[in-house]
């Protein structure tokens, strides 16, 4: 016995001795610079949430949807949380890269200036200038929205910068409209100002189609089957604790970036994303189960009135795959 007691001791001594197994891991580069809409990634690397699923979480910020997208394909980044559509444009072209799950299923694109000036419908954009940043996800599908509502590039002026530049020139009275998303630019100007932003939103006017999702390389994903399936169901986690606590979630950000903007507007900011991720059809699923109408809809929008190629249509399977989302209640 004592012999038996002492070699269980041994055991448990070599066992104690030997190195954990090391996390994976992860780079997750965003479609921007940090914003309400990326709390559940602070949220769920704050609660452990990744480390559970044993992920190293690395977020790093973006500098649009086309660029990230580019990373991920280059494989300088394992995922991107980009613009769907935006990331077709790559994909059609023959950037190896999928969407591993999609997150908000209605548009938060829209074209925005101070509600005191009293631009509230797309007609209202002629004459006006509207700012623009080339290359973000926004400048890919508003040609879509201006086709869509009847508008020309000639009924008004446009000015070009990056995403500061873009901001002040609406602050400061250069522009009277600029392209953002409802849940970011809008709370960085009222951050700014005090002042209210009324959005013109492109679902209100005919843009029904997915916006922001995980997307992949495609030949990491199949190299990376099971830290795919991890890591989706990880960010599934995230998310829906997130939801749950807005403002804990906002919070985290700034625990990570003290810089990443104020409590009230992230917070608020985030509340305006949840609403985007489930449409009729997805309300009572899980965050990321986007249904295969939506995306074709999306697809044969984008095709119509997007510049997206013809071919896109014979197989809007090729962009997405819901095969790495957790199931229902896992």
């Amino acid at each position: 016995m004592k012999r038996l007691i002492g070699a269980v001791a041994a055991a448990l001594m070599v066992l104690a001795a030997m190195p954990a197994q090391a996390a994976d891991k992860v780079v997750l580069m965003l479609n921007w610079y940090v914003y309400g809409e990326h709390a559940p990634f602070y949220y769920g690397k704050a609660k452990g949430i990744y480390a559970a699923e044993g992920i190293e979480l690395e977020i790093q910020e973006g500098r649009g949807s086309a660029a990230t997208t580019q990373a991920v394909a280059a494989k300088t980044a394992d995922f991107g949380y980009v613009d769907v559509p935006t990331m077709m444009r790559a994909a059609i072209k023959g950037a190896p890269v999928v969407a591993t799950g999609v997150l908000l299923q209605t548009s938060p694109m829209s074209a925005m200036g101070f509600a005191d000036k009293n631009i509230r419908k797309p007609e209202d954009i002629k004459g006006k200038t509207v700012a623009i940043t080339p290359a973000d996800s926004m400048t890919q599908i508003w040609p879509l929205f201006l086709k869509k509502n009847g508008l020309k590039e000639s009924d008004f002026q446009t000015v070009a910068g990056d995403g500061q530049t873009k901001l002040n020139a609406v602050i400061n009275g250069q522009a009277d409209l600029l392209l953002g998303y409802v849940m970011d630019q809008s709370m960085k100007i009222k951050d700014a100002t005090g002042k209210d932003v009324f959005p013109i939103k492109f679902a209100d006017y005919g843009i029904n189609m997915v916006s922001s999702g995980i997307i992949a390389n495609a030949d990491y994903v199949k190299a990376n089957a099971d830290l795919v399936r991890r890591f989706m169901s990880a960010t599934t986690k995230a998310v829906e604790a997130a939801e749950k606590e807005p403002k804990a979630a906002a919070q985290s950000i700034l625990d990570a970036n003290p810089k990443g903007g104020k409590i009230d507007t992230l917070t608020q900011g985030f509340e305006l994303t949840i609403p985007l991720y489930r449409t009729a059809e997805t309300k009572s699923k899980r965050p990321f189960q986007v249904t295969d109408q939506n995306m074709t809809d999306s697809v044969n929008l984008m095709v119509e009135y997007g510049g997206l190629d013809a071919k896109a249509k014979d197989n809007p399977k090729a962009f997405y795959t819901n095969d790495y989302l957790p199931k229902s209640g896992s």
